[in-house]
């Protein structure tokens, strides 16, 4: 098999997956032609205050939900990596496994206006270009000044329509006993109902 000669990364909690997840993971794929998107569930999360939910089930989740995504791959390195999780470490990583590669960092718009609060989050800005999610009539220039990203950031803009779903919410509303379906995938709303990964939030 041909190393992938532009790869993303998308990284987060998923706690759990949800159809905004996979939109944007389908919008990566297709828009920045990616040879191949690795989903990277968060380990030890240095900026969550909450305790997430174990990994072996936020990693099963992302395995159902990403499976519909052509060339993305789960990534469990975060996971299994003691210690907080950073970025920069997993870049660095597939940097070194992948020699020449093109880098993709694919984001909301959220995360890019606190990337400036992560470690070394000037070497993140210089070893990948950044893919940042915004609304479809935006543009990359709008989306950087939006961000407050130098102005030497490569950044792309990735047009994604305004989703409402978040997983704070999905959350709330499990711990109410609504109905989720209508907001995450099929097998992931599956999975919750058969593991109860969320009883007791």
């Amino acid at each position: 098999m041909n190393p992938p000669q532009r790869l993303g990364m998308y990284g987060g909690s998923f706690d759990p997956p949800h159809n905004a997840h996979l939109a944007l993971a389908q919008l990566a794929v297709t828009h920045l032609h990616l040879d191949e998107l690795r989903i990277l569930p968060t380990g030890d999360a240095w900026h969550k205050s909450r305790q997430l939910t174990p990994a072996h089930h936020r990693l099963a989740m992302a395995r159902i939900a990403f499976a519909v995504v052509p060339k993305a791959v789960v990534d469990d390195r975060e996971v299994r990596r003691a210690g907080a999780t950073y970025t920069i470490d997993t870049l660095r990583e597939l940097q070194a496994e992948h020699p020449g590669t093109e880098l993709f960092l694919v984001m909301g718009q959220d995360q890019a206006i606190a990337l400036t609060q992560w470690r070394d989050w000037q070497e993140v800005v210089r070893m990948a270009t950044l893919a940042i999610a915004g609304r479809p009539e935006a543009n990359e220039r709008a989306t950087l000044a939006a961000t407050g990203l130098p102005p030497n950031a490569r950044t792309v803009h990735l047009p994604l329509p305004s989703m409402i779903e978040s997983s704070s919410d999905i959350r709330a509303k499990l711990a109410r006993g609504d109905d989720i379906s209508a907001l995450v995938p099929p097998g992931v709303a599956s999975y919750i109902a058969s593991h109860s990964p969320y009883q007791g939030n």
